[in-house]
């Protein structure tokens, strides 16, 4: 099984390499959690694999409800428990911090662990922080390109279920970005307060309300619904045909990978 949770779509690229390689369920996180039973049997030598963004440094919060939720029983013939395998990968601007131990800490409360950790660097969607800007498109499309050799060589590992691996992009101060920064965006930014709508610009055809992951957007043109379900994962910013819905006061442009895909 490959749990997955994604917004702009670099996440759900990866985990779906994963899974043709693997020929492992693929399964979206807010899905797993609307239904409510969170119990999961995998078969025998089943992988056990996790991919998410990293949100402002850390795991997104909706990704570590889901562990805390989630429980999950191997069954057992010629595997034991013991032998299980489990990996997780994460997808970053430019580098993902201390994302990777806090959803290692998340997993340990589990009595599990990882036995492969892995981050791909990925074009940069954070629009909210005046720091963060979007990547031109030759540093977008060259992330790409790095990243399809980097998921070839993690699906292969994934594969033979190599262990102890560990091939994280932690950055030059990994413990400022995770707790420092990515402590105040996580507290203070992670909120849906901030968006709005031009609703000159925008056409009515409620596709942010579609792909809100969370259900926290109604209507056309979109209300939010300040129910601090938001994940700020920015599927509705980016994905607005007419660029209509906005960020905070900041003018920023918008990114799709499947932009990208066909591109060499």
């Amino acid at each position: 099984m490959i749990f997955y949770f994604t917004g702009t779509g670099n996440t759900r690229w990866a985990a779906q390499q994963l899974a043709e390689a693997t020929n492992d369920e693929l399964l979206f996180i807010p899905d797993e959690l609307s239904k409510g039973d969170l119990h999961y049997t995998l078969k025998d030598g089943e992988r056990l694999g996790f991919c998410f963004p990293t949100h402002g440094w850390q795991p997104p919060r909706i990704v570590r409800e889901f562990i805390r939720k989630a429980t999950f029983t191997f069954q057992t013939s010629s595997v034991s428990p013991q032998h299980s395998y489990i990996y997780a990968l994460t997808t970053c601007g430019d580098n993902m911090g201390y994302a990777m131990r806090i959803f290692d800490k998340e997993l340990a409360q589990k009595g599990s662990h990882t036995d492969a950790r892995f981050a791909i660097v990925m074009p940069e969607s954070n629009v909210c922080f005046s720091f963060l800007h979007l990547d031109t498109d030759e540093k977008a499309l060259r992330k790409v390109n790095d990243a399809r050799q980097r998921m070839t060589h993690i699906c292969q590992v994934v594969t033979e279920r190599q262990r102890n691996i560990e091939e994280l992009v932690k950055g030059a101060i990994p413990f400022t970005y995770t707790y420092v920064i990515g402590g105040y965006y996580n507290k203070h930014l992670i909120t849906d307060k901030h968006f709005w709508v031009d609703a000159e610009a925008c056409i009515q055809c409620g596709l942010c309300t579609k792909l809100c992951p969370v259900d926290d957007i109604k209507g056309t043109p979109p209300v939010w619904q300040h129910n601090e379900r938001c994940t700020n994962c920015l599927a509705c910013y980016h994905h607005c045909p007419r660029h209509a819905i906005h960020w905070g006061d900041m003018q920023r442009g918008q990114y799709l990978l499947s932009k990208l895909l066909d591109r060499k």
